[in-house]
């Protein structure tokens, strides 16, 4: 909370918290102090991410041996709802599935990200993507810093996507910005299953009617079942 107030008074103007939920013995109750006690700091944008328990990790043994109990989708959905309305209720603004900001605060390597755009990371275990190209470099600091001495290169490995990955990619990341995608660049077998999900409630009928396609409120939820169904 202090790291906050202090970049505040060092001069940074944009000043960004994160936040994780769907912990295990996480309450509701919980949940909604965290959130509430977020919004009293002077911020201007704030990014909130379910847990992911990801397997190969002491806390993927744990959960699969029943050592540990997660909250089930039901509840980590209402916890994306809950947050949602109190940031919007806060003039927070969302742009992005995880990222809410104040009206002109929003996070330009977030956008660049999510629209398939070139950036470039440094440091130890960054990540860049330039035209279609994307390499990281090698995690630990020490290893980063013998392979600049001794190569000049710190990278560990890179990968370059087919025409069909960075169509997925395209669908993938940009269905979950606010701004959507325009339905022309879909083709007619990547829209058929759309208006199910536009009768459903999940697809904002004023963007559709507008030519795009924006996930409502509830679609947010389903954001990755939307895109299979548009990719089958």
């Amino acid at each position: 909370m202090k790291a906050t107030t202090w970049a505040r008074e060092a001069g940074f103007a944009e000043v960004s918290v994160d936040l994780i939920y769907g912990t295990a013995g996480e309450s509701m109750a919980d949940w909604e102090q965290t959130l509430d006690t977020a919004l009293s700091l002077p911020i201007s944008h704030i990014s909130a991410y379910a847990l992911i328990v990801e397997s190969g990790t002491k806390l993927g043994a744990q959960v699969k041996r029943g050592d540990v109990i997660m909250p089930d989708d039901d509840q980590t959905a209402d916890k994306y709802l809950l947050a949602d309305d109190k940031f919007t209720a806060a003039g927070f603004n969302w742009y992005e599935l995880s990222n809410w900001s104040k009206p002109g605060s929003e996070c330009r390597h977030n956008i660049a990200y999510w629209k398939g755009e070139n950036w470039w990371g440094a440091g130890a275990g960054a990540h860049s993507h330039i035209d279609g190209r994307r390499f990281w470099n090698v995690k630990h600091p020490a290893a980063y810093t013998q392979k600049v001495i001794e190569a000049g290169n710190p990278m560990q490995d890179q990968e370059i996507l087919t025409l069909e990955e960075a169509r997925s990619e395209e669908i993938m990341l940009q269905i979950r910005l606010a701004s959507g995608i325009p339905l022309s660049e879909l083709s007619p077998k990547e829209r058929s299953s759309l208006p199910g999900f536009l009768a459903g409630g999940y697809l904002l009928g004023s963007a559709w009617e507008r030519g795009s396609l924006v996930l409502s409120q509830s679609g947010r939820l389903i954001a990755d079942r939307i895109v299979r169904e548009i990719l089958v």
